[in-house]
């Protein structure tokens, strides 16, 4: 085996001279094969032919670039490059074994024997294959698992992700981590070695294979397992007294590659088993790509995320509007770092300020908007009735009609599960907005309609973050209700499956989208506290402190007057049947009257006038349950829950 150097230009230089060498060989090599070695005859032939064809294969090495390609990483492709450069040599080698045939009579010992290329090409291809397999091979040993200065490693999962993540440990030894072998649920595995690697076990047996094979660490490579078998992986590894940690998502995962520096501690949304959502990208480039997009509220969670998912499709511009200006300075800072190319504007402004927003449409004459701007928390809304009111109401009613004025193409509305026969503040105030929005929609030529989903992970206001800020402090974690049940989304595809409901809007329409599977919040809190590191109840205790104002342990995604038809994606329903009274104008002039009065009572009324659905004093009767701790309840923690208890239990 070659020794290649660490300089780049001498290393190719390197490459180059062998392939070109190690072909060249194979010429007379077939020689001595066809001819079982008496070649004295055919010296002629021999050179000639062995001349030639040095020629045209230090061409094609050139010309295919194979001493180019890392030979340490060789792979498939480097093999399709090798059959191709052979194989077109080949062809004209053996043309040339005709023409030679043809003048023989003039060369004595000039005959070069026909299956001569035929055989040159298979050894070309075995001996060019051997070259980089012996370098892949060198570079892939590694120390032995005996040794101290090593990690053992367990690789949870014997698919496509395990095997890459052992291929890149065996090349990285300088990681640390030395793969010892697999476990698998799939029994016929069990009888197969991957990368010179058993199969130790099923997933039930990582306790006992931990135990005798002396495991450091598992690594778990199942980036599409459900949930609950992450959990169960992530426990029997507690309870083993080894660490874990895994391979990125699926959607994460570039090129079909699994790298050392990739491997995280499991997280959240491991355990919550979200399958990642696959995009139909022709729609939404047809709407956004060379369009110019305004995202109001686009220093939050969700506005952020829409304006990151929006850019691989090439706006003409996009307009990040919000009134706060940290936030709207960071996701501009963002994009123009990560998307230096695409045009933007930072636009500080309140979606109240009527006049203000006039002039943004007027400036920038945006194509579509998306409006992610809005109060969420329902206790503080509860609180504060008023800005429910002027921020999600009101200032939703600008947005639309301005939008309608302009002549967008469309207009996207974030929408909430808390409009669904809400109980709060909050969720009449969202559910108004979706009604106004319909309404400015419907004299328009653009399409206007509303998305409504549950809670987000991660997003501003959420529990998670309640939740990791408790576990720094020691705990102990606070629940309202230990049946309460939530539905959770993650950012990313929160924001991916807004863009691709605005792909197929149709005007007035109001949008659902698949939630998943619902989680307890209890359990929720528990796995947070064992990703920690901690044990629930030992080192962090959970205390429930009753539920709050305008709070329901179970809510609907659609009324119970709501029917829904398939949606423009697997994951997103269409509502139907979901009509707003017929001139929305008198009754939301008299919320704004209401709101400006500063009357709580005044506004509840109003909206029970605006939203019949809206049913304040079942949340009394929701929140009468006792509380079994007590823990405070704190103002941003809102979730979402399933339609009814009964699927819960099931």
């Amino acid at each position: 085996m070659p020794v290649l150097t660490s300089n780049p230009r001498v290393n190719s230089w390197s490459k180059y001279t062998i392939d070109v060498a190690v072909w060249v060989a194979a010429a007379p090599l077939a020689f001595l094969l066809r001819l079982e070695g008496d070649v004295a005859g055919f010296v002629p032939a021999l050179v000639a032919y062995t001349a030639v064809g040095a020629v045209l294969k230090a061409t094609a090495v050139s010309a295919f670039g194979l001493y180019r390609r890392p030979w340490r990483w060789v792979g498939v492709s480097d093999l399709n490059g090798i059959l191709l450069s052979v194989g077109g040599v080949g062809a004209l080698l053996g043309a040339m074994t005709v023409l030679m045939r043809g003048s023989a009579g003039l060369i004595e010992g000039g005959i070069v024997p026909r299956s001569v290329p035929l055989i040159e090409a298979g050894l070309a291809v075995l001996l060019l294959s051997a070259v980089r397999l012996s370098r892949r091979r060198t570079h892939e040993r590694t120390r032995r698992p005996g040794q101290s200065d090593t990690r053992r490693a367990l690789v949870v999962g014997a698919g496509d992700a395990g095997v890459l993540l052992v291929r890149e440990l065996l090349r990285q030894p300088e990681s640390g981590l030395t793969p010892v072998g697999f476990l698998d649920d799939d029994t016929s595995k069990a009888r197969q070695l991957h990368l010179g690697l058993p199969v130790l076990g099923t997933l039930a047996d990582l306790g006992r294979v931990v135990a005798e094979a002396e495991i450091d660490e598992v690594l778990i490579a199942l980036p599409t397992a459900p949930g609950p078998v992450i959990r169960q992986i992530v426990q029997d590894a507690r309870h083993a007294d080894v660490p874990s940690r895994s391979v990125p998502r699926l959607g994460d995962i570039a090129a079909g590659t699994v790298r050392i520096s990739q491997m995280r501690e499991v997280d959240l949304e491991d355990l919550l088993g979200r399958q990642p959502v696959r995009l139909d990208t022709d729609p939404i480039r047809d709407y956004v790509t060379g369009k110019c997009v305004l995202v109001t509220g686009a220093g939050g969670s969700i506005g952020s995320e829409i304006v990151r998912q929006i850019a691989p499709f090439e706006p003409a511009s996009v307009v990040l509007l919000g009134r706060g200006e940290h936030s709207i300075y960071q996701i501009n800072r963002e994009l123009a770092r990560d998307w230096p190319e695409l045009a933007r504007h930072a636009v500080v402004c309140d979606v109240r300020d009527r006049a203000s927003l006039a002039a943004v449409f007027e400036r920038f004459g945006p194509d579509v908007v998306f409006h992610a701007a809005a109060h969420k928390h329902v206790p503080l809304m509860e609180a504060n009735p008023a800005q429910a009111v002027l921020n999600n109401v009101l200032g939703t009613r600008n947005v639309a009609q301005l939008a309608a004025a302009s002549g967008v193409d469309r207009m996207v509305n974030i929408s909430t599960d808390k409009a669904v026969n809400p109980t709060n503040v909050m969720g009449a105030s969202k559910r108004a907005a979706e009604m106004v929005v319909a309404e400015a929609g419907a004299d328009a030529d653009c399409a206007m309609v509303s998305v409504r989903f549950g809670n987000v992970l991660g997003s501003r206001g959420s529990v998670v973050p309640l939740f990791r800020e408790q576990i720094a402090r020691g705990g102990p974690l606070t629940v309202t209700h230990p049946e309460m049940v939530r539905y959770f989304m993650t950012i990313p595809e929160a924001a991916q499956l807004v863009l691709q409901a605005g792909a197929s809007a149709e005007n007035g329409r109001v949008y659902v989208l698949d939630m998943g599977e619902p989680v307890r919040i209890a359990d929720l809190a528990r796995d947070l506290v064992l990703l920690s590191g901690l044990e629930p109840g030992v080192d962090i205790d959970i205390q429930f402190s009753g539920t709050r104002p305008g709070e329901k342990l179970y809510e609907e995604l659609l009324m119970a007057e709501e029917g829904t038809e398939p949606g423009p994606h697997e994951k997103i329903l269409m509502a139907r049947g979901l009509m707003a009274p017929g001139d929305l104008g008198p009754l939301v002039d008299d919320l704004e009257a209401q709101a400006l009065s500063g009357d709580g009572d005044a506004i509840r009324e109003a909206f029970a006038r605006l939203v019949p659905t809206y049913r304040p004093e079942k949340a009394a009767a929701v929140g009468s349950g006792k509380a079994s701790g007590d823990g405070a309840s704190t103002p941003d923690m809102h979730w979402i829950a399933r339609p009814s208890p009964e699927r819960v239990a099931a």
